[in-house]
């Protein structure tokens, strides 16, 4: 019997499956030469990450760059995981896309307006399964 790797690859499907699971994950940006994250409530919606937001730095650093990045994870005490989604934001403008980014009850966390939804079409997908434990002993 092996004793079960504590870090694991996990296949898209399984990627989609867990972010779907959480609400809040990180959007990276850049602005000029700087990184820049920012904590975001979210859901999935068609295999791609829809967030609200205000106008302000979230919004322009997301749409001034053609790629960004997209994080959530979570953990318990036995174990935990981490989704990454590599993408294009698009700000969502059309009466169509605005109902259907509606449909799918985005609410905000905190008693702000917030009326822009971007829509993060992902380029790729990937996550790890981590298992916690001790460090093994050396041989």
């Amino acid at each position: 019997m092996t004793p079960q790797s504590p870090v694991s690859v996990l296949g898209e499907d399984e990627c989609w499956q867990l972010l779907s699971s959480v609400t809040l994950g990180r959007l990276v940006t850049t602005v000029g030469t700087r990184l820049e994250i920012f904590p975001v409530n979210f859901v999935v919606q068609r295999r791609t990450v829809l967030f609200r937001t205000a106008e302000g730095t979230k919004l322009i650093s997301a749409l001034w760059n053609d790629r960004v990045l997209f994080e959530a994870d979570e953990h318990n005490v036995v174990g935990g995981w981490s989704v990454i989604v590599r993408g294009e934001p698009q700000l969502l403008e059309t009466p169509e896309e605005i109902a259907e980014a509606e449909s799918g009850q985005l609410l905000s966390w905190i008693a702000t307006t917030k009326r822009r939804y971007v829509r993060i079409r992902p380029k790729e997908i990937s996550g790890r399964r981590f298992v916690f434990g001790s460090e093994p002993e050396d041989m």
